[in-house]
């Protein structure tokens, strides 16, 4: 105990600096209490002002909410709060369509997460709550887990009470699955949170977002044909869920509810002009007109008035229970089934709410944290589930509103739900005959936006090949193997354009503006001019396995310069060389041989075949040792290669490996190989991975492009003075 007391102490005298203390006092009294904070700052592992901090990091309510400016503020949050709140409810409405749940749970997925979203969120302009391409997806896995065909058995008659019994309990499984998937989904962010993960949306791209929420919109417009329509057909998930539902859609045409299709028809087309006078007169309305609540009263009271469910068999709504439910634990057996789905909930979810966040934020000026998002997505989903809501994220038409209408903060998306809970326990009774028909006209006219992001083709045919390549993969991907696959095999895809990149990356030759220390492409810019002898070679890509290949034969094909050809063009002319001595060796010796028999027959003024036998020696001694080397000088006559390392950010073993092939290649056909700007950490891979020796010695390492020049000019007039001297 005692040697315990002891290290406490010492532990005290370590921490008291940190912990804000002067000194310790020699009193028994003092000296116990300074142990004892010191120790509780130890344990704690934080003072209390980081403890503050992160309690501000966890609740940003804390630190906007007591500097509130009621004056400037409060009015415009009220009048943004009660517009979003307008749109929230008949939304909630439809989107609950979308998720295969009935209405009420729109209902509810509208309050408790864009409550929430209050004390926890960053953004102060978006709008949480249903959104369609998320209650699509829930929609899919609804119907896939919980089919029209399983539940069916059993109630296979016409008895009004039967059918009942059979839709009640086929809504009740699908919602436990949409239930569980909120909290599975909210789970996951919540981790991806907590690990500061918040970077997972970049393997998101724009043209990933955008052509699969493009496919989602096609999705979403062909299941709410039938609801227009007012035909019955089963519901389809899965790939090729779109051309199985069109497909029923036709085959049951002619049995489309005229009453219904026409209300329908009258609600697009209003809403579309109320869209159309909100584009047109924004800045001169005070708050944009309200058309989907308008045409919610107008639908709901004519078919009230004109008894549209019983006179012409208009579905409706139907039962709105009134009040709140009790919590309920989410069904954790179906966890096993459903996570992969709720993975891709999750990340589609945190992308679309932190894409728009960061919009709003860099036009309003304040920032935003992604791995608090993630969290206060994570609580409002998994606190939300156990309220009976489905998963959530922000709305883009509704952000929008609410930011153009003078929304401030938090505020207006906390009234926005407010407004909902008023309809739940008050007056949620009076939209049960709202005709089915008037939720799909606003999905439908919803989906506008997304429908003009068709034109993002003929945007990325001219800027951008490979960005239309992932946006056309997101798209026929997503439309034709569901959104669950269709998300993966292009985030998949999205990766593999980003390996193509790094393997086939582009080179280029540099060359100095004259005058100045800045090397551009010499193929770029015409007054861009090269030293002579120096060649100054860049990749825009970092050198690993995959493209240490290309780099390579890159090299060789910019420079002009192939040590390999070099070297077996020396090989081949010193054997070709060797042939020649050999030949003129065998010849001196023949004649050797001939001069020795005809000697005494002929003069020596009268040989004429000792001249040509002369002649074949003098060509003999004309051979140089040295011919060779008109197979092997370096057509651009380079002295000296400087590789511009200035975009590499990485080098893996076998990148290494191939520069030092290069340095020593090049070496031996006497052009020196230098380095140039060569980051930090790629220095520190380099040293890790033994880069560096006897022959490749951190000389050839230059602080820039510039520094190598001037050192491969000095020392190419130093070996040339050297030569000239000798």
């Amino acid at each position: 105990m005692a040697v315990l007391d002891r290290d406490i102490y010492f532990l005290a005298l370590f921490t008291c600096h940190e912990s804000g203390f002067q000194k310790v006092n020699n009193s028994a009294e003092e000296t116990q209490g300074s142990v004892l904070l010191a120790s509780v700052h130890f344990l704690s592992g934080c003072s209390s002002k980081k403890a503050k901090s992160h309690l501000y990091s966890f609740l940003p309510i804390l630190k906007w909410l007591p500097r509130y400016p009621v004056k400037e503020y409060l009015l415009g949050d009220i009048i943004s709060g009660i517009s979003t709140g307008v749109m929230q409810l008949p939304q909630g409405l439809a989107y609950a369509l979308l998720a295969a749940v009935p209405p009420v749970f729109g209902l509810y997925s509208s309050f408790y997460p864009v409550f929430l979203y209050t004390f926890f969120g960053t953004s102060k302009h978006i709008s949480i709550g249903t959104f369609a391409v998320i209650s699509m997806m829930v929609g899919g896995v609804a119907v896939r887990q919980v089919p029209d065909e399983i539940i069916s058995v059993g109630y296979n008659s016409t008895n009004a009470t039967d059918s009942f019994e059979y839709y009640h309990a086929r809504d009740t499984k699908r919602v436990q699955v949409a239930v569980t998937l909120a909290f599975l989904s909210g789970i996951i962010q919540l981790c991806l949170g907590f690990l500061r993960f918040g970077f997972v949306a970049i393997y998101l791209t724009e043209p990933l977002v955008r052509g699969f929420t493009t496919a989602a919109a096609v999705h979403v417009f062909t299941s709410q044909l039938k609801y227009l329509l007012g035909i019955k057909t089963n519901r389809y998930s899965g790939p090729l869920s779109v051309v199985y539902s069109i497909a029923a859609v036709l085959s049951k045409i002619t049995t489309t509810n005229i009453a219904a299709l026409i209300v329908g028809l009258t609600c697009i087309v209003l809403l579309f002009i109320g869209k159309e006078i909100n584009l047109r007169f924004k800045k001169k309305l005070p708050v944009p007109i309200p058309m989907e609540i308008i045409v919610v009263i107008i639908g709901t009271g004519v078919s009230a008035g004109m008894n549209l469910s019983e006179s012409y068999r208009v579905d409706v709504v139907g039962n709105i229970p009134q009040g709140l439910r009790a919590p309920a634990v989410p069904e954790i057996q179906l966890i096993p089934a459903i996570f992969v789905d709720a993975i891709a909930i999750a990340i589609v979810g945190f992308s679309m709410a932190v894409s728009m966040a960061k919009i709003f934020a860099l036009k309003h000026g304040y920032t935003i944290d992604g791995n608090q998002e993630l969290i206060a997505l994570g609580i409002c989903n998994s606190v939300g589930s156990f309220f009976q809501s489905f998963p959530i994220t922000c709305s883009m038409s509704r952000s929008l509103v609410q930011e153009s209408t003078g929304g401030k903060t938090q505020i207006a998306g906390a009234l926005s739900s407010i407004m909902v809970l008023l309809v739940i326990v008050a007056i949620g009774y009076l939209f049960e005959p709202l005709p089915q028909t008037v939720l799909a006209a606003i999905v439908m006219v919803n989906l506008k936006g997304m429908f003009k992001q068709f034109g993002d083709v003929a945007h990325f045919w001219r800027t951008s090949k490979i960005e239309l390549a992932i946006w056309m993969v997101a798209f026929v991907a997503s439309l034709f193997l569901g959104l669950d696959y269709g998300l993966l095999t292009a985030v998949a895809f999205a990766m593999i354009t980003v390996i193509y990149r790094t393997q086939r990356p582009q080179y280029r030759t540099l060359g100095q503006i004259p005058g100045t220390d800045i090397y551009c492409d010499v193929e770029e810019y015409e007054e861009v001019k090269e030293y002579p002898g120096i060649k100054i070679f860049q990749a825009n890509a970092s050198l690993y396995f995959a493209n240490s290949e290309s780099y390579t034969s890159a090299l060789k094909k910019k420079t002009g310069v192939d040590p390999c050809a070099i070297l077996a063009a020396r090989r081949k002319a010193q054997k070709r060389h060797a042939r020649e001595i050999k030949a003129a060796n065998e010849l001196r010796k023949k004649t050797n041989d001939m001069e020795a028999s005809v000697k005494h027959e002929i003069a020596n003024d009268e040989l004429p075949v000792n001249g040509k036998f002369a002649s074949a020696d003098a060509s003999v001694q004309d051979v140089s040792p040295d011919e060779h080397e008109q197979f092997v000088e370096p057509k651009t006559n380079i002295h000296s290669l400087i590789l511009d390392f200035t975009p590499v950010n990485f080098v893996d073993s076998v990148g290494a490996k191939t520069l030092k092939s290069i340095i020593k290649e090049y070496k031996e056909v006497g052009v020196c190989v230098c380095i140039a700007s060569c980051s930090g950490p790629v220095m520190t891979e380099l040293t890790r991975l033994n880069f560096f020796d006897n022959t490749v010695t951190r000389e050839l390492l230059f602080h820039s492009i510039h520094d190598a020049v001037l050192a491969c000019q000095v020392k190419d007039r130093s070996a040339s003075q050297t030569d000239f001297n000798l």
